[in-house]
């Protein structure tokens, strides 16, 4: 391309790129809120780079490669036939096989699950590994079905998805309402009808090809880079107080990492408001959540009762004063009047542990404050870290011991902090959004120039 045809090539401007986007994909406002995050940083990098103005790369990187949607009929324990909404979008596979969760929940729709799918372009890029990015699910929720309804739902589920899957094409693995028994029925089911044992799904249980450390993967990922953060400015997790709200998965084991390092947890919450123990949690309080949370299914007002703290219903814990914030809940659960409490009350930085748990304009306020703020795409990047090492040794038909693959992680959250310092650092502070979302991006717009018009 010469000189005269740079010169031609349009500058991209924003708000005229979101209007053309919100018009293509009218009513997904999560999907929007996604993107936008991310070209509010990368734009000025494209306009600075003509190749990826002239190959229309973010034009391109913000439609799927494909959507599939799909009619799942069910029979429930009383001979009902039921029929649920399945989905499967396939966003980009540039660098590896289409890779990420799949979300049981009555919640799912179109928005959510592309929004889903294009935070895990890049975050699936960062890692460093060969995945692409994809993202699917079914409108059908677990919660109050037996397990033979479950297992009837997964089968039928999985009958119309393993036309669309295999180990070198999309390798699903877990979400919300999607753990270990789901996966197991099918990959169950998946077997049965392609009549191989592949890894084509992950998060599946260790006697049949899952991987050690997978459960803990996102939570530990998310303190590890939280730690890179505070190493790069010659300070440790050590002494410090940290709010996490979540009392999940990833808000369980971000718990156990930060405490095994020395730090400070004095709040988890659930849908029904936060726990705020002073004393901070023990491994001894920490399993009686982890119990609460996995076997009996509690709420987290228990803990409070047991261990006579306090308890704030309908509320979340950010005005309380902490040194290290970690948002590991749900989406949008981190608003404006959030991160003022946070800033007010000194707060150092924040990793975000949960899918997009920060609005952008929560998010603007903590960068011009210049405080750290580790976006989920590179903070919460362990778990998906963990299933393409589990892709691995199902490849290689080996398995890494606890050590080895914590070893791993931690080599790969340090990785992805630097690949956020070279492309994010300015003169006061590392800009972690924009140093995440530009080098995620970098890795999958070369591999799309150099594929051409696809």
């Amino acid at each position: 391309m010469n000189s005269a045809q740079i010169k031609k090539t349009e500058k991209l401007n924003l708000n005229h790129f979101m209007q053309g986007l919100i018009k293509r994909n009218p009513g997904e406002v999560e999907f929007h809120q996604a993107v936008e995050e991310v070209a509010t940083t990368v734009i000025p990098f494209i306009n600075e780079h003509p190749v990826y103005l002239e190959n229309k790369i973010l034009e391109r990187m913000t439609e799927p490669d494909r959507t599939i949607i799909f009619r799942v009929c069910w029979e429930d324990d009383n001979g009902v036939l039921r029929t649920n909404r399945g989905y499967r979008v396939q966003f980009n596979n540039s660098i590896g096989p289409y890779k990420g969760g799949l979300r049981f929940h009555h919640s799912v729709n179109l928005s959510i699950l592309k929004f889903l799918g294009f935070e895990q372009t890049f975050k699936n890029s960062l890692t460093t590994l060969p995945m692409g990015a994809g993202k699917g699910g079914a409108d059908f929720n677990p919660k109050g079905k037996s397990e033979r309804e479950i297992m009837r739902f997964c089968q039928s589920f999985m009958t119309e998805l393993s036309k669309h899957i295999g180990q070198d094409i999309d390798v699903p693995a877990g979400d919300i309402g999607v753990g270990a028994r789901e996966i197991s029925y099918m990959f169950g089911q998946y077997k049965r009808l392609k009549n191989e044992f592949t890894g084509t799904l992950t998060g599946k249980a260790l006697s049949f090809g899952g991987s050690l450390i997978r459960t803990e993967a996102t939570g530990y990922g998310c303190v590890f880079f939280m730690e890179e953060m505070l190493q790069h400015q010659g300070d440790s997790i050590d002494g410090k107080t940290c709010l996490i709200t979540g009392s999940g998965n990833v808000a369980q084991f971000a718990a156990q990492k930060l405490i095994q390092l020395g730090g400070k947890v004095v709040t988890l919450s659930d849908s029904s408001g936060f726990i705020h123990d002073p004393k901070g949690l023990t491994e001894e309080k920490l399993q009686f959540i982890i119990d609460l949370k996995t076997k009996k299914r509690g709420r987290i007002s228990e803990y409070a009762k047991k261990y006579n703290c306090s308890f704030h219903e309908g509320k979340r814990p950010w005005g309380i004063k902490a040194d290290l914030a970690f948002p590991c809940a749900t989406q949008n659960e981190l608003e404006l009047k959030d991160a003022k409490h946070l800033i007010k009350g000194g707060v150092m930085a924040v990793a975000e542990g949960a899918n997009m748990p920060t609005t952008n304009e929560a998010i603007e306020a903590i960068r011009k404050a210049n405080l750290p703020f580790a976006p989920g795409k590179a903070a919460n990047a362990g778990g998906v870290a963990v299933s393409g090492l589990e892709m691995t040794q199902n490849s290689i038909r080996l398995a890494w011991s606890r050590d080895e693959l914590e070893e791993r992680l931690k080599n790969i959250m340090r990785d992805i902090h630097q690949q956020c310092v070279n492309y994010g650092s300015g003169k006061k502070q590392v800009d972690y959004v924009k140093g995440a979302n530009i080098a995620g991006f970098v890795k999958v717009a070369d591999s799309m120039v150099a594929y051409g018009a696809v």
